[in-house]
C-alpha cells in the first residue's frame, strides 16, 4: 500500500518532460509525502504482539449441540464439522458403519501416537456401493454412517480416549460419529421394532505374512470359543454375550444356527462364494487370527440390551476390496445374503 502511493506521488511530480527542470523544487514535497507516509504507517501499527509473522486467531473451542442439523428425513445426507462424518438417513432397518476407510488429513488434528493407523483400504467406496445394491434390492435406503477421515487422524471404533487422543477436533468428529449411529439405531428401533448393524472393516495379512482370504464376521465370540464344538457354543450364556441376542431371541433357529449353521450370514454368504469364519465350513479360525468385534459391535448390538443386533465385517482385501468389480459383485451377495438372514431371523420380507 505504501509502494503505491509513493508511485502516484512520483507522476505527480513528473507528469511530463517539460517539469523536470522544476524537480528540485518539487522534490521536497515528494519526501515529504513520504515521510509523512512512513509515520502514518508506524502510528497505526499495533505494538502487540512483537513476535515477527504472527498471525492472531481466536481458535474454535465450542461447536453447536449434536443434533443441531436435524430432524433427519429419510434419504437426505449430512455431513458433520468439516465432513469429517457423512450420514445418509435411510428407510431400511439396516445400517452400515465404517470407521476406517477415510483419507482426509487435517492439520487440525495431530497424528494418533497410539493403537492401530491402518486405513482399511477401499471400505468407504465398497459401503456405499453396498448402499447403492441395498436401495436397488429393496426398494429403500440403508442408514449408513461413514468417517472420511484417515484413521491416523481418529479412529472410531475405540473409545473417545483412545480414538482422538485428547484432539478437540477429533473429538468432535467422534462424537458426531456416534450420535449419527445413534439417531440410525433409534430410527430403525422406532419404524420396525428390529435391525442390524453391519460394521465394515477390512483385515490383512498376518504377522507371518500368510493373507487369510476368509471375511471375519464378529459376534463378540472370541476366536477360540468359535473353536469349541457346537454341544459347548450352543447355550444361553454364549448367546447372551454375543452381539446378535435380540436376533436370536427372536429368531426360531438355536443359537449354533443362527451363529455358523445353514442358516447363518456367515454359510449363506459362503453359498455365493465368499468363505467366511464361522460358517458350517470354517466353524472358527482354528488357532489363526482372527476379529470378534470391537467397539462399534459392542456399543450397538444387542449383547448389553435393545433389539439392534450387530455383526463386525472383515473383508479381506483381494477379490472384494482391490477392484471396482469386485465391489460390486460382493455388494449383490452381501445383499442377498441379508434379505435370506432377515428372513430366517426377523421374520421380514425385504423384497419391495
Amino acid at each position: 500500500m505504501l509502494l503505491i502511493f509513493v508511485r502516484h506521488v512520483y507522476f505527480y511530480v513528473y507528469p511530463c518532460k517539460e517539469m523536470k527542470k522544476n524537480s528540485a523544487l518539487l522534490r521536497i514535497p515528494f519526501l515529504t509525502a513520504v515521510t509523512f507516509v512512513f509515520f502514518l504507517f508506524i502510528g497505526c501499527e499495533d505494538p502487540e504482539p512483537e513476535q515477527t509473522g504472527y498471525i492472531q486467531t481466536v481458535p474454535q473451542d465450542t461447536f453447536p449441540e449434536l443434533g443441531h442439523d436435524g430432524p433427519y428425513f429419510e434419504d437426505s445426507i449430512y455431513f458433520g464439522r468439516e465432513q469429517y462424518i457423512e450420514f445418509h438417513a435411510g428407510s431400511l432397518p439396516i445400517i452400515l458403519s465404517a470407521p476406517h476407510g477415510g483419507w482426509k488429513e487435517p492439520t487440525e488434528i495431530p497424528d494418533r501416537t497410539e493403537g492401530t493407523t491402518i486405513t482399511d483400504i477401499n471400505t468407504y467406496q465398497l459401503t456405499r456401493v453396498i448402499m447403492d445394491t441395498l436401495m436397488a434390492r429393496f426398494g429403500g435406503k440403508p442408514h449408513v454412517i461413514l468417517c472420511l477421515l484417515e484413521r491416523l487422524k481418529l479412529d472410531a471404533n475405540r473409545d473417545v480416549d483412545e480414538a482422538a487422543g485428547g484432539n478437540l477436533y477429533a473429538e468432535r468428529a467422534w462424537a458426531e460419529y456416534h450420535h449419527y449411529l445413534d439417531i440410525a439405531k433409534e430410527l430403525v428401533t422406532m419404524n420396525h421394532g428390529s435391525g442390524i448393524v453391519f460394521d465394515i472393516h477390512g483385515h490383512g495379512e498376518n504377522p507371518d505374512g500368510y493373507y487369510d482370504l476368509r471375511t471375519w464376521l464378529g459376534y463378540l465370540i472370541k476366536g477360540d470359543e468359535l473353536d469349541l464344538p457346537d454341544e459347548d457354543l450352543n447355550t444361553t450364556a454364549f448367546k447372551n454375550q454375543s452381539s446378535i441376542k435380540a436376533l436370536a431371541d427372536s429368531s426360531t433357529y438355536a443359537f449354533i444356527n443362527i451363529l455358523r449353521g445353514e442358516t447363518s450370514f456367515g454359510t449363506i454368504m459362503d453359498s455365493l462364494g465368499y468363505a467366511c469364519v464361522p460358517s458350517v465350513n470354517d466353524l472358527g479360525p482354528a488357532g489363526s487370527r482372527y476379529f470378534s468385534g470391537g467397539y462399534i459391535t459392542a456399543r450397538y448390538g444387542s449383547r448389553d440390551g435393545g433389539i439392534i443386533s450387530a455383526i463386525q465385517v472383515e473383508l479381506p482385501q483381494p477379490g472384494i476390496r482391490d477392484l471396482e468389480e469386485n465391489w460390486s459383485s460382493y455388494a449383490s451377495a452381501f445383499a442377498t445374503a441379508v434379505g435370506a438372514y432377515y428372513g430366517h431371523h426377523l421374520g421380514r420380507n425385504m423384497q419391495p
